[in-house]
């Protein structure tokens, strides 16, 4: 009796799936033995990313070591994982650009998600690359435009000065002549 039951609860739930058009999803994803899934990765960047900065230089250091000391598609892309994450010590985009390549050039040893995360990292690191050069550009061009404008800057404010000055002895004068005024008057009042 319990295994009819069993059965005809178990061919319930497969007629159901047929019914519906449900399938189970085949994994397009191959298995790699020892490749870390998915949250993995994203656990230990979201870590990195909003963790303090010992906590930061911890998971830089491990990735490092490990990538150092048991190098393997697992390991470096971890590895690059951390350097191409940008708001931490040991961001360094280039070095990350480069292996993810090397990485994304041997494909047949990474899993799919592995692949997929290489590949948006890489273009996080080459974005970082471009803004970071973009940067420099910019600041190496701002001591350039200051020292264009600095000779009319001084040519303004030696002319703006000047005009002071001016405008100052006139000041002077008109008060000197107010005053003069004012005494004039009181002396007149004082005969009246």
């Amino acid at each position: 009796m319990a295994t009819l039951l069993v059965t005809t609860v178990s061919g319930c739930a497969q007629t159901k799936s047929w019914w519906s058009g449900l399938k189970e999803p085949a994994s397009t994803d191959q298995i790699i033995l020892g490749a870390p899934a998915a949250d993995v990765y994203l656990n230990e960047l979201y870590r990195l990313s909003t963790g303090d900065p010992a906590t930061q230089a911890e998971i830089y250091a491990d990735a490092k070591s490990a990538s150092t000391l048991t190098p393997g598609p697992s390991a470096n892309l971890r590895f690059a994982l951390v350097l191409a994450t940008p708001s931490h010590a040991g961001t360094d985009p280039q070095l990350a650009q480069r292996l993810l390549r090397q990485l994304l050039a041997q494909t047949e040893l990474l899993t799919q998600v592995e692949i997929s995360l290489a590949t948006v990292y890489l273009r996080t690191a080459d974005e970082l690359i471009i803004l970071g050069s973009e940067s420099r550009r910019l600041r190496a061009s701002s001591p350039r435009a200051v020292q264009i404008e600095d000779p009319a800057t001084s040519k303004r404010l030696v002319t703006v000065e000047a005009e002071n000055r001016r405008l100052r002895r006139d000041l002077k004068e008109a008060q000197e002549k107010l005053d003069a005024i004012t005494s004039i008057e009181r002396s007149i009042r004082d005969q009246e």
